[in-house]
């Protein structure tokens, strides 16, 4: 029984019809891929505030603004 977890922020707005495609999507993938059955392949999808997520050892805010004032 494959589970699969996926992490977004929740600034995001993700709408419930684009979280269904997530589920539908990676459900089906691990069927094509691995030939896993859907029916007991699990997927959550965890929705993560702000202040919570962090990226190189930096609060995103901060990791978004150093990438933005190194102009990438």
């Amino acid at each position: 029984m494959p589970y699969v977890n996926i992490k977004i922020t929740r600034e995001d707005g993700t709408t419930a019809e684009q979280k269904a495609e997530l589920i539908d999507g990676v459900t089906q993938l691990l069927a094509r891929v691995m030939g896993k059955n859907p029916a007991t392949t699990v997927v959550v999808i965890d929705e993560v505030e702000l202040d919570n997520w962090g990226i190189g050892g930096l609060p995103i805010e901060a990791f978004r603004r150093q990438q933005n004032s190194d102009g990438k």
